[in-house]
């Protein structure tokens, strides 16, 4: 790990593997809450049939869920301006 030798050199980017797996988890979420009819769940392996299960039975779960991932998100974005300040 590398020594900290100024501020500048404090915060530094998130790794590219990390922000592609938040980036395709969010992007698949969001398309299981608003168009899960058009999703091929035959075609994602176990990934299928668990998100059909969920779709199914607890469709208004996923909804709240997904708009309370973007308030926290949201919440914590502005914690971060504030204390960054």
């Amino acid at each position: 790990m590398r020594a900290v030798s100024s501020e500048a050199a404090y915060f530094q980017r998130v790794s590219l593997f990390w922000l592609t797996v938040v980036t395709l988890s969010m992007g698949y979420y969001t398309w299981v809450v608003f168009w899960p009819q058009s999703i091929p769940y035959q075609s994602l392996g176990p990934l299928g049939p668990f998100t059909q299960y969920l779709v199914d039975h607890h469709h208004t779960v996923l909804h709240a869920g997904f708009w309370l991932a973007w308030l926290i998100h949201l919440g914590e974005s502005l914690y971060a301006m504030v204390l960054c300040k």
